[in-house]
């Protein structure tokens, strides 16, 4: 079909169609930032579309804030807008406007994390109402009927995809455990871009209660080092009360309330005391062995030293079921720590020292041997660098043109950042994908030859 055959409808602000040389010409104004939709017609009625994206220009000195209803995507990216976000504070929710995909949510937020608060990207919890839960309707019902989502920033990970295929991996791990669905999103606040983000499954009751567990279940967080499932805390002392390290995050007692960690206690003792027999043949029926398991093969794979014994979730329903464990906070993973420091790929496998949970189940034979085996088994199989390096490939090229968007407006501040800056070895996004790339070769091979040599190799 000819250029002059075709007539465009709903040409943005200022646009012009030049039928003899089939040219569209704009040039879009400062407050034209979104995604347009325009109408293409044949003289013989024949009907296409042509979707256009114009980025915020954030840098401009005279940029306007962008219009939410119209600034739906940014390179192909869906764009969460809150309003009110100067009001948000770690201590508490408050209100605030969420405007995603052209809906409007009433819906609350607040600050999130601890040591990340320093950071001047910030993390985010975002509530919903029950009667208006959140959807996402372009990932097949995967974030569906949400009360909840974290916004996980990516400051401290140049690779915008750590959490991201963290999570993935877990669940071709553990298929059968509890999981946190993710997915990447730009996000603006009060008209103001802020950057590309994780969004992430909120760990609470309502998670739970969607993946098959009751809603009615204790849930508590390993919050330090302490959470060591010992009666003594990290630095060798003794705890007032086994729980030391934990916070409550859903349940009944409530935090605070007498008992209300008494399941928990219960736990932690069992643990830290049991005789090696009461271990091999009580343990499987208090808590899920596959899961406990797996949290020690996640953290050997991917060396997430900060993950090792806080920095995950323990789920329990007082009514009856074992114990559940789900993993959290993977910035520190596939070569890195949260600092950002380096970790090479052959660092030792984890033996539990901080954590008896693991010691334990690394110490009984009956455990130990077909971890070791099913583990090396999924080296070569469901984890194989093969399908993690394609699938590397395939986040990096969804959020690339986002994540160097990203770093020229971070960047700056990412390697002037105290707790690092004294770094010389910073990585551009596609460099640092690469260095993923290589890490999990290199990883995957390590783990391949020490766990063929058997528990001598452990100990290294």
């Amino acid at each position: 079909m000819k250029g002059s055959d075709v007539h465009l409808e709903h040409l943005p602000r200022g646009a012009h169609y030049d039928k003899k040389s089939a040219t569209l010409l704009w040039t879009p104004g400062l407050d034209q930032a979104g995604v347009y939709e325009i109408t293409l017609k044949g003289k013989k009625k024949q009907v296409g579309a042509v979707k256009i994206g114009v980025a915020d220009n954030w840098s401009h000195p005279r940029n306007v804030p962008v219009d939410p209803a119209r600034y739906t995507e940014e390179y192909g990216l869906p764009v969460i807008h809150i309003q009110g976000a100067s009001q948000l504070n770690p201590d508490a929710h408050v209100p605030i406007t969420i405007i995603y995909r052209g809906h409007t949510y009433a819906a609350e937020g607040k600050l999130r994390g601890s040591s990340s608060l320093a950071f001047p990207k910030n993390s985010y919890t975002l509530k919903f109402s029950e009667q208006d839960p959140f959807n996402e309707p372009e990932l097949g019902g995967a974030f569906s009927n949400r009360r909840s989502l974290v916004l996980v920033n990516t400051f401290n990970d140049n690779s915008y995809l750590r959490t991201r295929l963290g999570f993935e991996l877990w669940g071709r791990l553990s298929p059968e455990s509890l999981q946190v669905k993710t997915y990447s999103a730009v996000v603006f606040l009060d008209g103001a871009y802020h950057g590309l983000y994780t969004v992430a499954d909120h760990v609470n009751k309502h998670l739970m209660a969607a993946q098959g567990p009751s809603v009615d279940g204790n849930l508590y967080k390993a919050d330090t080092g302490s959470a060591n499932f010992r009666l003594v805390d990290k630095d060798g002392r003794p705890k007032p009360h086994p729980h030391v390290g934990y916070v409550k995050q859903d349940g009944k007692p409530e935090e605070g309330e007498p008992g209300a960690f008494d399941d928990l206690d219960d736990f932690v003792r069992f643990v830290a005391t049991a005789s090696d027999e009461s271990f091999r043949t009580e343990g499987p029926q208090r808590f899920s062995q596959r899961d406990y398991e797996n949290w020690w093969a996640f953290i050997t794979l991917l060396v997430a030293i900060d993950s090792d014994v806080k920095n995950s979730f323990h789920y329990h329903d007082p009514k009856g079921g074992p114990w559940r464990y789900i993993p959290w906070d993977l910035d520190g993973t596939f070569g890195q720590t949260w600092k950002t420091q380096r970790l090479r790929p052959t660092a030792a496998l984890d033996t539990g020292t901080d954590n008896e949970m693991v010691r334990r189940l690394l110490a009984e034979p009956t455990f130990a041997g077909p971890l070791k085996a099913r583990l090396r088994a999924e080296l070569s199989g469901e984890l194989s660098p093969v399908l993690l390096h394609a699938r590397l490939d395939t986040i990096a090229q969804e959020i690339g043109p986002s994540a160097r968007r990203d770093e020229a407006r971070w960047m700056a501040q990412y390697r002037g950042f105290p707790l690092w800056s004294q770094r010389t070895d910073f990585t551009t996004f596609d460099e640092e994908v690469e260095y993923i790339r290589q890490w999990i070769t290199q990883r995957w091979a390590f783990l391949d030859s020490q766990l063929a040599e058997g528990p001598r190799a452990w100990a290294s």
